[in-house]
Order: C-alpha cells, then sequence, then structure tokens
C-alpha cells in the first residue's frame, strides 16, 4: 500500500468513477420500474450468482473467511448493504449529476475518518489536492457560473448520499486492514464474494423492509433485465475489483480524488442522452479534478 502513483494505477482508478457515473444514470432511468433498495439487493444476487463458480471455496465451512465474520460483516454492510442502497434511494428525489457531485466530498470523508479513526497524517498536498478536486466538482455543479451555486437547494437524495459517501469512506480504510487470511486477500473473486455473502443478509433486511413499507412492485422488461445485468457485472464487479487493488496499492487519502471524476463523468453522459455537447465548463472542471489528483500523489 502508499506505493508512488503510476499511469497503470491511475488507469485502474479510474474505471470505478467511469462505472459508478454509468450506474447513477441507469438507477435514475430505472425509478418507477424497480423499487431502489430492492433494486441494490437484486444487483448484489445477480453479482453473486456470477462470482459463485469462481470463488464458492469460500463460503464452504472449513473456509478460513468464517473467524474474520465479524470483518466481512463489516465490509458487507458499508460497501454492499449501505452504499449503493443509499445512493438508488437517493436518485428519487436528486438527480444523477446531483448524486455524483455530493459524492465528491468523498476525498473530505477520507481524509477526516482516516484521521480520526484509523491513524493517517495527511500531507499538506492531500489538503492542496482535497481544494483542488472539490472547486472541480463546483465548476461542474455551477456550469461555470458561480451565481449558480446561490441557487442550489438540497434535496432528501442529497443528505442520503452524503451518508452513502461516509459509508465508502469508511469502507476504503477497512480495505486497507492486512489482517485478511491470505487465501482470501489473494483471490480477488473470493474476497469480494466474502463481502457480498454479508452483504446480501444486509441488503435482503433492508429490501424487506422497504416492501414492508409499502414498495411498489417491479415491472419486470428487458429494459429492467438489461441493467440489472449491467450493475451486477460493470458497476459491481468490475468496478469494486478495480477500487479495492487501487486502494491496497497507494491507500485511500490517494484513491478517494479519483472518485472526484465521477460528477465529471456523469455530466458528460446525462449530457449525451439529452443530446447536448460538453461545455467548456467540463474541460475545466476536468483540470482541477484531475490537479488535485496529481498534486496530493505527489512526494
Amino acid at each position: 500500500m502508499n506505493q508512488r502513483l503510476t499511469p497503470g494505477t491511475a488507469a485502474l482508478l479510474t474505471i470505478p468513477p467511469l462505472l459508478w457515473a454509468a450506474n447513477a444514470v441507469v438507477g435514475r432511468l430505472l425509478q418507477g420500474l424497480v423499487p431502489p433498495v430492492t433494486l441494490n439487493f437484486l444487483r448484489w444476487m445477480l453479482a453473486a450468482a456470477l462470482l459463485l463458480p469462481l470463488a464458492a471455496w469460500v463460503l464452504r465451512p472449513a473456509s478460513p473467511l468464517w473467524p474474520h465474520a465479524r470483518r466481512f460483516a463489516m465490509l458487507g454492510l458499508l460497501g454492499v448493504g449501505c452504499y449503493n442502497a443509499l445512493q438508488y434511494l437517493a436518485l428519487k428525489t436528486s438527480t444523477p449529476l446531483n448524486v455524483t457531485l455530493v459524492a465528491g466530498s468523498s476525498p473530505v470523508f477520507m481524509l477526516a475518518i482516516g484521521a480520526v479513526f484509523f491513524g493517517h497524517r495527511p500531507a499538506a498536498r492531500h489538503y492542496v489536492g482535497a481544494l483542488l478536486s472539490v472547486a472541480g466538482v463546483l465548476v461542474v455543479l455551477s456550469r461555470g457560473d458561480w451565481e449558480v451555486l446561490r441557487q442550489v437547494r438540497l434535496v432528501p437524495g442529497d443528505l442520503y448520499m452524503l451518508l452513502a459517501t461516509a459509508a465508502w469512506a469508511w469502507y476504503s480504510w477497512l480495505l486497507t486492514r492486512p489482517d485478511d487470511p491470505p487465501a482470501i486477500r489473494a483471490d480477488w473473486a473470493a474476497f469480494l464474494l466474502a463481502q457480498i455473502a454479508f452483504g446480501l443478509g444486509w441488503s435482503g433486511l433492508f429490501a424487506a423492509g422497504e416492501w414492508a413499507l409499502g414498495a411498489a412492485p417491479i415491472r419486470w422488461g428487458w429494459p429492467v433485465a438489461a441493467a440489472l445485468a449491467f450493475v451486477a457485472v460493470g458497476p459491481a464487479i468490475l468496478a469494486y475489483r478495480c477500487w479495492g487493488l487501487g486502494v491496497q496499492r497507494v491507500g485511500p487519502s490517494l484513491a478517494g480524488f479519483f472518485s472526484n471524476l465521477t460528477p465529471l463523468f456523469a455530466a458528460l453522459m446525462s449530457a449525451a442522452f439529452l443530446g447536448e455537447w460538453p461545455r467548456p465548463y467540463h474541460a475545466l472542471g476536468f483540470l482541477l479534478i484531475v490537479g488535485g489528483i496529481v498534486a496530493s500523489s505527489r512526494r
């Protein structure tokens, strides 16, 4: 962990924001078709089914997973049960761009949680990087006009997304602890399936609560099936694999800055669906976000 940022690791950490931005757009499109918390449960059910042929051994009674059940239950709660459920819930009252912009506070949560709970002392470059990165998010949010920021009104979805971002920051720091069984840590599919196994318990419990409160029925069809396949393979399996590997290489503090690429990708995707071309403020926001990454990664 905490190796120097290489082009390969930078590319690895760029894949999750791209997929998470697409996840936010798809989640918004599915509003009214699948209840949000249930959507989270279904995506992880499908992801687990895809991983079982690769790593079913990790769930056997003799697996080294069970002595570490408490740790994996916490990883499952934060990364599987809470984060995406809160994000899909946020999309009921907020837009994909707003949701991903609120998630732009991720570097701040990463630095704060690392300092308070994990004994991490941020360097000055981390603070500089955080300022540049958040400034890039604000440029995209304001569309290059700072007066727009005065008119921004938070909605309940933004609060859900703040909670989701805090959960993700805590999850990312837990990934850095080296006390996992070596056999599980060395097998990426087993490591992810171990988290999903516990996360399905949490997400299933939350989905049951959603239905008990009167969730609308699922409107099954090819759009829902295709969307579920995408969010299970891309934003779930592929993004989590890339993120976990990137965090292990450079640590959560630096990796957190890459998450600020998500609102930029979300803005571009949302614009593409509306038939609009990127604007100059998108480029400025991108440069500031990348500047934050570069500043925070310098030694």
